[in-house]
């Protein structure tokens, strides 16, 4: 079976509108990791990602009848692009389906290259819902961006010219995950040509959907994933990426937001240019197989798929760098409301830079600061600072891996409510659209109080929103279940000690 896709890869037809993208070596990376790093720079494609070379070859495949008919895709991104840009090359008409938070400038990029865009629902599954009936009604082809043969043998090209622009050893291969396309196709041919290369598979935390599924032996529906990497924020792998991938996939390696957005930062110092979180996943993915593995001089090889990145997201992703460089420390300190006690707080740092410091009067005897602390980055530092705060009589909380610190309370340091506010709180995934507020309050409508409202756009499809709500404990099923109706990913932060600590009433 796999000889197929082999014959498949190397008569894709995907050189007619895609580029032979250079495998660039990265100075700044090699030389900090004591590795020979590679970026494949699908970055530089026409349409700013490697899923054009999957679109045109399945196009291209289609016979005359069905290309008449035209084609329809359901996509918010990368690969609407690449169907529009590969519908336009051969003359063939196109209608994306993209959810209604797509940001306007993925929209007009598409219209660009000629396609008919319809806006439905608020995410990709809503999307793809739509697609499918649409392609019963006008009988066009669905162009599939991951589950599909063809496509799978145009992203396989990405691993023919890795193999022919670097003949030497080559330790291993790390390539994003979304649903599957791109690493079945790299996996096939290079298990085939090079078996000894080992094929790493590399995906978000909060979007696993392949190393759920390779545990689990099945396909798995993730009941909800991360927005953050939106190129792979899917929930099921592919039927047959994953059939392919649990042959020939060596490992998946996990990584967190911060760790995405210190290795966009990585391929910027090395390429001056801005990859897409989802562009940027592989090498994350490399640096933490270093890590773990402890390797030394060995030729590693990532994929930078793609570079499609709205400019606001910038701020965000400055904003956790250094979490993710593991180079900022963030803390919740008790410090004794006394003269002297900051004094001796920044006695304790020694040399230690402070990045942030957020504080408000409460309490005569004791105030709480939330703080960023520079870091070494050496495995341990953190805990010795943080021993060390605590010999000298600091109360310490981490903070660092807090998402709710790190998202809402860190930007909202202002006093705490009432003793008596009866509060619960809750973080929610808002869409990016007009009136996605409004529908939101009409239907709490007036059965309970809003107490704290904190909301935060970081550039993508959804916005965060950290909400306190006046209610009993026993009224928070109804307002779940409210929730759940909206279709809105939350989750339960009452109890969390950021905001505890920062903004929950205190017990008299």
């Amino acid at each position: 079976m796999i000889q197929n896709y082999i014959e498949k890869i190397l008569r894709a037809k995907v050189y007619d509108v895609a580029e032979e993208t250079p495998l660039d070596f990265a100075p700044n990376l090699s030389a900090r990791l004591d590795n020979r790093v590679y970026l494949k720079r699908e970055d530089l494609q026409p349409v700013f990602s490697f899923k054009l070379r999957g679109a045109y070859n399945k196009i291209a495949s289609l016979t005359p009848e069905q290309a008449a008919n035209g084609v329809i895709a359901a996509s918010a991104g990368n690969h609407a692009q690449g169907v529009a840009l590969a519908a336009k090359k051969l003359g063939i008409k196109a209608l994306i389906v993209m959810p209604k938070t797509t940001p306007e400038i993925k929209v007009k990029s598409v219209k660009a290259y000629g396609a008919k865009i319809v806006l439905h629902g608020d995410s990709y599954d809503d999307a793809l819902i739509y697609a499918l009936e649409l392609v019963k009604e006008k009988g066009m082809t669905f162009i599939h961006p991951y589950d599909d043969p063809y496509v799978i043998a145009g992203q396989g090209t990405v691993a023919m010219e890795i193999l022919r622009q670097h003949n030497g050893d080559i330790h291993a291969i790390f390539v994003p995950v979304g649903g599957g396309g791109l690493v079945a196709g790299i996996a096939a041919y290079v298990k085939f040509v090079r078996p000894e290369i080992k094929v790493i598979a590399v995906e978000p935390d909060d979007a696993d959907c392949l190393n759920q599924a390779l545990k689990a032996q099945h396909q798995v529906e993730l009941p909800q994933v991360g927005l953050f990497a939106d190129g792979v924020a899917v929930k099921k792998i592919g039927k047959e990426p994953f059939r392919i991938a649990r042959q020939y996939v060596d490992q998946v390696i996990t990584v967190s937001t911060d760790e995405i957005c210190a290795a966009i930062k990585d391929i910027f110092d090395d390429t001056r240019s801005v990859a897409e979180p989802a562009g940027a996943l592989s090498v994350a993915g490399l640096k933490k197989y270093i890590e773990q593995q402890g390797i030394h001089q060995q030729t590693l090889i990532a994929i930078d798929s793609g570079a499609n990145m709205n400019f606001d997201r910038l701020r965000y992703v400055a904003e956790r760098t250094l979490v993710g460089e593991h180079r900022e420390i963030l803390l919740a300190v008790a410090i004794p409301e006394a003269p002297g006690s900051f004094l001796k707080f920044c006695k304790t740092l020694g040399k230690r830079s402070i990045t942030e410091f957020n504080y408000r009067y409460f309490d005569s005897q004791m105030a709480q600061v939330f703080v960023g602390i520079s870091s070494s980055g050496v495995e341990g530092d953190r805990q010795q600072l943080i021993e060390k705060l605590e010999s000298d009589g600091f109360l310490v909380t981490d903070m660092t891996d807090n998402e709710l610190a790190k998202d809402h309370i860190r930007h909202m340091v202002g006093g705490h409510g009432p003793s008596n506010l009866n509060e619960s709180v809750y973080s929610l995934q808002f869409p990016e659209r007009p009136g996605a507020l409004l529908k939101f309050l009409m239907s709490l409508g007036s059965q309970w109080n809003i107490s704290l409202f904190h909301y935060r756009n970081h550039g993508a499809a959804f916005g965060k929103v950290l909400i306190g709500l006046q209610m009993a404990e026993a009224e928070s099923v109804a307002f779940e279940q409210c929730l759940n109706e909206l279709g809105l990913v939350f989750q339960q932060e009452t109890y969390n000690p950021a905001y505890r600590l920062f903004a929950g009433g205190i017990a008299k």
